[in-house]
């Protein structure tokens, strides 16, 4: 929303409360509680365990945006709702995704008294921001709700460089950081005759073995439970992806080289930031979540993982933009850039 009059300013400025409402809803389940039939209030306010009058006002602004409507019969989502919530994903996927968006701004109450500190935001008012990998190593639920999550909002995504990329030829892939293997299954599908190996943390790999069993394809993904940042990569492959991970350094490009036969490719797949010190257009709100944890966070630029990846003795071959998988969100797909390096 870009306002152009006072009152949209001001309902701006009320968009943090209809923010809210609305991750409640999700992580309540209220858009799957109406989806069968409408419900009345006294019945929603019964189940949630809400008290009448704060549910009322609750539902309302909900209301207010478009999200839901109030029948004769009682309060029913929107067509929109339908179509931009129920339709598009999961009830989980849609709750774990409020919840992080919870979790990352927790510290926005008083920002206007942090937001020039030299350090973090976090730290100064005594708080941790999430550290989702440490989350996902010391609870085996956490990481198999944000590996299947990804899973659903990376389909789009893995079917389109499942049709992009020209894997003709290759026999073994390194997929590293890929978590559910979504990307792996989409390419196994098209490449029948190749072998993929996922290398991510223990508790990804149990979820996303779960999630290959379910596709038909355990027998095609392997999971090899390791940080690959500090433990040793598997070895003996003629194409490594890395796709959406955001890590990246010139020590891992120097691992994953070793891990590549001779004339091995390797392919990133991200959005990058378009110049220094600018966030790539889907992004902006993680830069800024970020830099409220340090203040000069950033995303890399293309030039700077290319550099790394020379310096690492990688020889670099033409850049390729994905064109933008057809699926239900932009920010997931849009401005996705494939940089090719051989070994």
């Amino acid at each position: 929303m870009k306002p152009q009059t006072p009152d949209e300013v001001l309902a701006l400025l009320d968009g943090s409360s209809t923010s809210a409402a609305l991750g409640a809803a999700m992580e309540l389940g209220l858009f799957w509680l109406l989806a069968e039939r409408p419900l009345a209030l006294p019945e929603i306010a019964g189940e949630l365990n809400i008290p009448p009058r704060r549910c009322s006002y609750w539902l309302d602004l909900l209301c207010k945006a478009g999200l839901l409507e109030e029948r004769s019969e009682g309060y029913a989502p929107t067509a929109t709702a339908r179509e931009s919530i129920l339709d598009v994903y999961s009830q989980d996927t849609w709750a774990l995704l409020a919840e992080e968006s919870r979790e990352r701004f927790r510290v926005l109450g008083d920002l206007p008294s942090h937001l020039g500190e030299p350090g973090s935001v976090w730290e100064i008012q005594g708080l941790s921001p999430p550290m989702y990998i440490d989350q996902m190593s010391e609870e085996p639920e956490r990481a198999r709700r944000f590996t299947r999550m990804l899973f659903e909002l990376h389909e789009p995504l893995a079917a389109e460089l499942a049709e992009f990329l020209d894997l003709s030829g290759a026999k073994r892939l390194l997929d590293l950081g890929g978590g559910s293997g979504v990307v792996s299954m989409a390419l196994a599908r098209r490449y029948p005759e190749m072998a993929f190996t996922v290398v991510d943390i223990p508790n990804v790999c149990i979820a996303g073995r779960e999630l290959a069993a379910e596709h038909d394809l355990a027998d095609r993904i392997a999971y090899n439970p390791a940080d690959f940042l500090t433990d040793e990569l598997p070895s003996g492959f003629d194409v490594a992806l890395e796709c959406d991970v955001n890590v990246y350094s010139e020590a891992l490009f120097r691992k994953v080289r070793k891990a590549l036969d001779p004339g091995g490719r390797f392919l990133i797949v991200d959005q990058f930031a378009p110049a220094e010190g600018i966030a790539p257009p889907p992004r902006l709100h993680w830069a800024f979540a970020g830099a409220l944890i340090r203040p000069d966070y950033a995303f890399p630029t293309a030039a700077q993982i290319k550099d790394q990846l020379e310096r690492a003795g990688f020889e670099l071959l033409p850049d390729l933009r994905l064109p933008s998988a057809p699926g239900p969100s932009e920010r997931m797909t849009g401005g996705m850039i494939v940089i090719e390096a051989r070994a």
